[in-house]
């Protein structure tokens, strides 16, 4: 690849782990997420031990607990030296292409694209993500490294990560937060190659520097550098910094996002690697734009041409639905961190940049973010008129749109990339960016493609059966109670699902609005149907919190067990389960407080039909037959459960129980077929990152602005 940041700096040394000489490159398969994505590699590490890679579906987990006579029976296996040999060939055709969509599109871009953001959901075994944020972050790292841009991304590395899950009996969320064990993680120190110590960058604080050392992920071909302040050089008060994502107390998260901003873009400078174009993901990494400030002027620009100088390569990401949810501090704060920190960046400065509006004194990262780029997007076509609305008076016409996706490969079942496979070519992934080529997927059979989503809900319904036996025993339920779980989640019931953050505005509790007529719906002995709902509210959202217990309380009410169930412990494996094998996507948030939403586009990709407000992506993927949409405006709690509560009762439930002679339910699949063909390609991440190279990397690389 060419411009690839970071070929040739040297990283840590691999963990110590014993492999047989004959498939030592098992560890160079272990340090690169892409076997994440690759089903053959997948399958490699669960040949290797089918029971430990069950337990952590981690290599570097598993192959440290290797007996030495499984590694001799597989050193003797023809088929298993076999599978490695392919998969070896796969992963070495992929790292070393030449021809990659960015390479035929692009071949004279300048150098490297650098992408900040505050998480990273890469694969669950990495708990640097909370959620949407994360998780769309993760996908773009990968999507460009199947499309082949010479992007790294910037992060932090959060020891003890996001909180771990636990609900007990009576629906209260408890909060764990575990070390990551760094050996046991394909993550490894960068190193000076000079003199083989790990590489360090500083940010001044307040009579003291702060010190992050820097860690590196191989996403594919992309590399990931994580900031981590738990070093020998730091004050003990200092170490914690990087400790917690989304840490509760706005003191050290303002100091966490100077570590991502300023110390991220040390990093980068450290690294010796010179951006082309410059993407801030959400405004937590907006401190980056008054370090790369105070550079310009310190190179003896003026701040006019400072400022100019930093936006014309610099492309902002705003996530948030309106002002009010961006990342905001008093000044105070910001003036006792940064002031005297930044050379050039004086107090009036400061306070011209951040400040969102005339009058307003708090320190507002969209608002530096905003200023300080040539280009802000919104993440669907409606929040980008939001955005243009809410934040016309600093866009100055700069306001764009780019649909976020989803990156199909991690997130299609097994069964159904098979199918596609069958239906549009073994490289099925590189038509994701070409839209007509869907259009076969209605000529699939309809029982071959009701087989395959039977199959991926059974194999969800066994995991989510597991799950559950594992929270109801810690919970202290009967062995009656364990074996009745067995017989819960039948395949042939309607399962919607409904999986994301417990936050207020999405609503989770809206099917109870009503709760004689949804324990009518639900309970019908012809046409029964179970709601499976999983999700994280923050620890310090008690509001969220309640919402959690709400749903628990109802899943325990006697006549509503064994139709809804909470799956405590949502992380990115749960969430593959829920979107590979569920029937209906359900997602009402009040409008129109949705910026996108991905969850439904991974759920559409594998069959699943989105029963969902008219907000957020569904807006522009709604196409009247590949699922349903209701309320586009904004209506009350309780009108907008009664237009949900008709549609189930009067359109949903009746056309997934009218079966042909066949058992297959033919109206159904009709929809089935079109939610594949118009997700799938036009909300892929393939498409999102060939949108944002189109419309923002590749101009900005060139210097020109949207107004040229």
């Amino acid at each position: 690849m060419r411009n690839h940041p970071l070929v040739g700096v040297p990283s840590g040394p691999i963990a110590p782990v014993r492999v047989p000489k004959a498939y030592r490159r098992l560890l160079d398969l272990a340090y690169n997420l892409w076997w994440t994505w690759d089903p053959l590699a997948y399958d490699l590490w669960a040949r290797i031990d089918p029971r430990r890679w069950a337990e952590s579906r981690n290599p570097l987990s598993v192959l440290p607990t290797i007996e030495p006579d499984t590694w001799e029976a597989l050193e003797a296996s023809t088929t298993f030296a076999e599978l490695y040999g392919e998969v070896l060939n796969r992963f070495d055709a992929y790292m070393g292409a030449t021809d990659t969509w960015f390479d035929r599109n692009h071949p004279g871009f300048p150098g490297p694209i650098a992408y900040l953001c505050t998480e990273f959901g890469t694969h669950h075994t990495l708990p640097f993500y909370s959620g949407g944020l994360g998780v769309l972050a993760g996908d773009h790292l990968k999507a460009a490294s199947d499309l082949g841009l010479p992007l790294m991304g910037v992060g932090i590395f959060y020891r003890r990560g996001y909180f771990r899950q636990a609900v007990d009996p009576d629906g209260h969320q408890q909060h764990t937060y575990t070390p990551v064990e760094t050996t046991r993680r394909p993550m490894r120190q960068l190193l000076d190659p000079s003199t083989g110590r790990p590489i360090q960058v500083s940010v001044e604080f307040p009579d003291r520097e702060v010190h992050a050392r820097l860690w590196r992920i191989d996403v594919g071909r992309v590399p990931l550098v994580l900031l981590d302040t738990d070093v020998p050089d730091n004050d003990p008060a200092d170490r914690p910094i990087g400790e917690l994502l989304y840490v509760r107390g706005r003191e050290m998260r303002f100091c966490q996002e100077m570590i991502l901003g300023i110390g991220g873009t040390r990093a980068i400078k450290a690294l010796d690697v010179d951006p082309a174009v410059w993407h801030v993901n959400e405004g937590h990494a907006a401190m980056g734009l008054l370090e790369r400030l105070s550079n310009e002027i310190g190179a003896g620009k003026s701040l006019d041409d400072a400022k100019g100088d930093v936006a014309s390569n610099t492309l902002f990401t705003l996530h948030t639905p309106v002002p009010a949810g961006n990342e905001r501090f008093d000044y105070d704060l910001a003036h006792r961190y940064l002031s005297g920190s930044l050379p050039g960046i004086t107090d009036d400065v400061l306070r011209d940049v951040s400040r969102a509006r005339e009058g307003d004194d708090a320190f507002d990262l969209g608002a530096i973010a905003i200023r300080m780029s040539s280009i802000t997007n919104g993440v669907s076509q409606r929040h980008g008129d939001v955005v243009k609305n809410e934040w016309a008076h600093l866009l100055e016409g700069k306001g764009v749109a780019v649909t976020n996706g989803v990156h199909s490969p991690t997130w299609v079942g097994r069964n159904m990339a098979r199918l596609f496979q069958k239906t549009l070519g073994e490289e099925w992934v590189d038509k994701l960016v070409q839209p007509e080529a869907w259009k076969a997927i209605h000529d699939v059979k309809d029982k071959v493609l009701w087989d395959t989503h039977i199959a991926q809900k059974e194999i969800m319904n066994r995991q989510l059966r597991a799950r559950l036996r594992i929270q109801a025993s810690r919970h202290g339920r009967s062995p009656r109670y364990l074996r009745w779980i067995d017989d819960q989640l039948p395949a042939e019931r309607l399962t919607i699902g409904f999986a994301r953050r417990f936050a207020t505005y999405k609503r989770a509790a809206l099917l109870f609005s009503d709760p004689g007529r949804f324990r009518s719906l639900v309970t019908n002995p012809d046409r029964p149907v179970q709601v499976v709902f999983a999700g994280k509210a923050h620890p310090a959202d008690r509001e969220g919190q309640a919402l959690i217990r709400w749903v628990q309380e109802m899943s325990n009410s006697p006549d509503l067990a064994g139709h809804i169930f909470f799956i405590e412990g949502y992380d990115m494996a749960l969430g593959h389960a829920l979107v590979s094998g569920c029937d209906v996507w359900l997602n009402n948030p009040r409008p129109p407080a949705e910026a996108s939403g991905t969850s439904g586009m991974k759920a559409a990709s594998n069959g699943a039909l989105n029963l969902s407000v008219l907000d957020g992506w569904w807006v522009e993927g709604y196409d009247g037959d590949n699922g349903w949409g209701f309320s586009e405006h904004s209506h009350s709690d309780a009108e907008d459960a009664g237009i949900l509560y008709h549609l189930l009762e009067s359109q949903v439930v009746p056309e997934y129980y009218d079966r042909d002679d066949d058992g297959i339910p033919q109206a159904w699949v009709k929809r089935m077929k079109d939610a594949i063909a118009t997700v799938t390609p036009n909300f892929s991440m393939a498409r999102t990152v060939a949108d944002y190279t189109e419309m923002a990397y590749a101009p900005l690389a060139k210097g020109e602005t949207p107004d040229e």
